[in-house]
C-alpha cells in the first residue's frame, strides 16, 4: 500500500512549474529548500521553523507568473531569459541594473532605442524593479494564504527580496526587520542560482561579496560552515543533473487531504492565469465548463472531482512559454508555434510528477487532441481520446471562443 500524499510531495512537484517560470533549470525550488533546511537545522530552528520554511522555499516563486507580462513590456523581450539572467547580478545596484537592463532590453535595437522604450515604458520611473517585485511577492504570499499555510510561510514569501542593508526590494526592510525565514530564502536562493549556474565555489565567493549588503552575515557565517561538506555538495549537484529524483529531506508536512489538494490545484490554476493578460480565470472557467459538462453526463462525485482539477491545470505548462510569444498581436512563426504546442507536453510532465497524477496528467495534456488526430501534442485519434479528454477539449476551445479577451 502506498503512503498517504504529503502537501511536500504535490509542492515539489508543482513547483517545477514555478522553476520554469523564473528561467530556472527544474528542480530550483527544492534544491533552494534543501540548502535552506540545512541552514535552519545549522540555526537549530524549531521543527515548526522548519516545516514552514519547507514549505515557503517549495512556494517561494507562486508570484512569478503576476509580473511575467510586465516583464516582457518592459524589456520587450523573453521574459524567461530576463528572469533567468537578473538572478545572477546585483539588480540592487544602480549601475550594474542600468548594465543589465541595456544589455537585455530589445535585442538587436540600438541604444537610441532602447532608451526611447525604456522611457515610454516607465514613464522615467526608476521604480520598475519595486514595481515588479511587488507583483510577484504580494501575489506569492496571497497563493500561500490561500493554500492555507501559516502568516510565518506567507511572510517569507512576501520578504523574499528584502536585503540586509535595506536596499532590497519592495518594501526597503532593512536588518532584522525582515523576517529570519525571508532571510533564509533570500540567501538560499541566490546561492543555489549561482552554485547551478557557476559551481559551489562561485556561491561561496558571491555570499562573501553581498554579506552585509543582501545578506544577514550570520546567516552566511552559517552557510560556509557546511562549505567542505563534499557529500551534501555531491547530493546537490546530483539533484541538479537528475530532477526527478526524490528529495533528500525529511517531509515536514502533513498527509494531504481532497480538500487540500483540491485547494493547491485552484491555486496553481491562479498562478497559470495571472501569466497572460489573455488568460485571466481561463482555468478556472474551463474547470466549471467541464465541470458542468460532466454532471450533465451524470458523472459520480468522484469522477466529477476529477475533471474538475484536470481543469483547474490543464494549462500549467504554458508557464513554460515565454510572454514574448504569448502577448504577440500578429501571427506566430513557426518557431514560435512550435513553443507553444509544447505546452500541453510540459503540462503532462509537471503533472505526473505527482505519485497520485498520472491519469490526472495524462486527460490535462490531452486538452488539444483532436477526433481527427490533428491536434498536439501527442496527435491520439478518436479511438484514444477518452471522455475526460473529450470533456476537456470541448471545454477549453468553448472558453477560448466565448470568453472576452483584451
Amino acid at each position: 500500500m502506498q503512503p498517504p500524499l504529503t502537501f511536500a510531495e504535490i509542492l515539489s512537484a508543482l513547483s517545477h512549474a514555478l522553476d520554469i517560470t523564473e528561467g530556472q533549470p527544474r528542480g530550483h525550488a527544492v534544491r533552494t529548500a534543501y540548502l535552506a533546511l540545512r541552514v535552519g537545522q545549522e540555526l537549530r530552528l524549531s521543527e515548526t521553523d522548519l516545516r514552514d520554511l519547507y514549505k515557503a522555499s517549495l512556494l517561494k516563486d507562486a508570484g512569478c507568473s503576476s509580473n511575467a507580462v510586465r516583464v516582457y513590456k518592459v524589456f520587450a523581450a523573453d521574459d524567461l531569459l530576463t528572469k533567468r539572467d537578473v538572478k545572477l547580478v546585483n539588480w540592487s545596484n544602480p549601475l550594474e541594473s542600468l548594465r543589465f537592463a541595456l544589455e537585455h532590453m530589445m535585442p538587436g535595437a540600438n541604444i537610441f532605442q532602447k532608451i526611447v522604450h525604456a522611457l515610454r515604458e516607465t514613464r522615467g520611473s526608476v521604480g520598475v524593479m519595486d514595481e515588479v517585485t511587488l507583483a510577484r511577492c504580494t501575489q506569492g504570499a496571497m497563493i500561500a494564504r490561500y493554500i492555507g499555510f501559516s502568516e510565518q510561510v506567507a511572510q517569507a514569501i512576501e520578504y523574499l527580496d528584502e536585503h540586509w542593508d535595506g536596499k532590497g526590494s519592495p518594501y526597503k526592510l532593512k536588518g532584522e526587520q525582515i523576517p529570519l525565514l525571508a532571510r533564509i530564502l533570500c540567501l538560499c536562493q541566490t546561492m543555489e542560482v549561482f552554485a547551478a549556474t557557476f559551481g559551489a565555489d562561485a556561491a561561496y565567493e558571491m555570499l562573501h561579496k553581498r554579506t552585509r549588503r543582501w545578506f544577514d552575515p550570520e546567516l552566511v557565517r552559517v552557510a560556509c560552515s557546511f562549505q567542505n561538506d563534499r557529500a551534501f555538495w555531491a547530493l546537490h549537484a546530483e539533484m541538479l543533473h537528475n530532477p526527478d529524483m526524490q528529495p533528500p529531506m525529511p517531509d515536514f508536512t502533513r498527509q494531504a487531504l481532497p480538500s487540500d489538494i483540491d485547494r493547491v490545484c485552484e491555486a496553481f490554476a491562479m498562478i497559470v492565469d495571472a501569466k497572460s493578460s489573455f488568460t485571466a480565470e481561463h482555468s478556472r472557467r474551463v474547470a466549471r465548463y467541464a465541470v458542468q459538462l460532466a454532471e450533465a453526463l451524470g458523472w459520480d462525485a468522484e469522477r466529477v472531482n476529477f475533471i474538475y482539477r484536470a481543469g483547474l491545470l490543464h494549462d500549467i505548462g504554458k508557464l513554460g512559454v515565454s510572454n514574448a510569444i504569448l502577448e504577440k498581436p500578429g501571427k506566430l512563426t513557426d518557431e514560435e508555434f512550435v513553443a507553444i504546442r509544447a505546452h500541453p507536453r510540459y503540462t503532462y510532465e509537471i503533472l505526473r510528477r505527482v505519485r497520485s497524477f498520472a491519469w490526472l496528467a495524462e486527460v490535462a495534456g490531452a486538452h488539444h487532441e483532436r477526433l481527427d488526430g490533428r491536434g498536439y501534442w501527442q496527435g491520439r485519434t478518436a479511438e484514444q481520446l477518452t471522455p475526460e479528454m473529450r470533456i476537456l477539449a470541448v471545454a477549453d476551445v468553448f472558453d477560448a471562443l466565448s470568453a472576452e479577451r483584451p
